[in-house]
């Protein structure tokens, strides 16, 4: 029988044990990140903000859209850390309803009452997978929004570009449903992927909104003016309105403005506002 040198099986005795190590190391990381996100939905710990939508044409606010936050910590040491960190558990439902909840309470309190404002719009940022869940129905929505004086027509479900869609005749479907009922949908982060323009054709949002990085000095740059020109065209004949995101320069503004473009979000138009 063929016998290996003692020193390879050190070596592969080590090798192994290194490789459990730190599988259990990061087991036990994921154990204390999966605890502080129950925490954080238990003792409602998020922090919202609002940060308005305005009509650049005529620069009447549309909207805010809602933006959640955690503690800052050194589980989650960025937002996005976060957001990752919850898309890969089986918490996505339990999380955004967690969100709806706090999103719409907050806009009632910190934009209703204390702007009083009663027509604008709340952009909530859904997950695609919350809707495709059997278990997910807009009527415990259309419930919290009673509570609260809104109606669905007030309500926009912004569907990040970043989290793919699969099977776009099933979830076009879906919306159709929830369209049916008054509320609309945008599509968040276009043009920061491949995906953005499948998801523009077939799910037919009645907002879009365009990627910061196509916005970043618009003044100065003719590929990105071309861009924005194509996706303004296509959208004249669509019934859909474009959101320029990320806009932070005067020079921005003016721009997005000559071209015609509705709408506008950025530090340039108006900070987000902690409920």
């Amino acid at each position: 029988m063929k016998r290996f040198p003692s020193h390879y099986s050190y070596r592969h005795a080590f090798h192994f044990f290194s490789y459990l190590y730190h599988n259990i190391q990061d087991s036990i990381y994921s154990y204390r990140q999966f605890s502080g996100l129950q925490k954080i939905i238990r003792n409602r710990m998020l922090a919202t903000y609002f940060q308005p939508i305005i009509n650049l044409q005529d620069e009447s606010c549309l909207g805010y859209e809602a933006l959640n936050r955690p503690p800052s910590s050194m589980l989650f040491p960025s937002t996005e850390s976060f957001y990752d960190f919850i898309g890969h558990t089986d918490q996505v439902f339990e999380f955004e309803r967690f969100c709806r909840e706090v999103s719409i309470e907050r806009y009632h309190t910190t934009v209703m009452l204390e702007k009083k404002t009663k027509d604008t719009v709340i952009f909530l940022n859904v997950h695609p997978r919350v809707l495709l869940d059997s278990s997910y129905r807009s009527g415990e929505t259309i419930c919290l929004l009673q509570r609260y004086g809104l109606c669905p027509e007030q309500v926009v479900f912004e569907l990040t570009e970043k989290q793919a869609v699969h099977d776009y005749v099933e979830f076009e479907r879906i919306l159709s449903h929830y369209r049916s009922q008054g509320f609309r949908i945008a599509i968040d982060d276009a043009g920061s992927g491949y995906n953005s323009l499948k998801a523009i054709v077939s799910l037919k949002p009645d907002f879009i909104k365009l990627d910061r990085s196509l916005i970043r000095h618009i003044d100065t740059q003719p590929d990105q003016q071309q861009l924005i020109k194509i996706l303004k065209q296509y959208t004249a004949g669509s019934n859909t309105s474009i959101i320029a995101e990320g806009i932070e320069r005067l020079e921005e503004i003016g721009f997005l403005r000559n071209e015609g473009i509705e709408y506008g979000q950025g530090y340039a138009l108006g900070r987000p506002v902690q409920s």
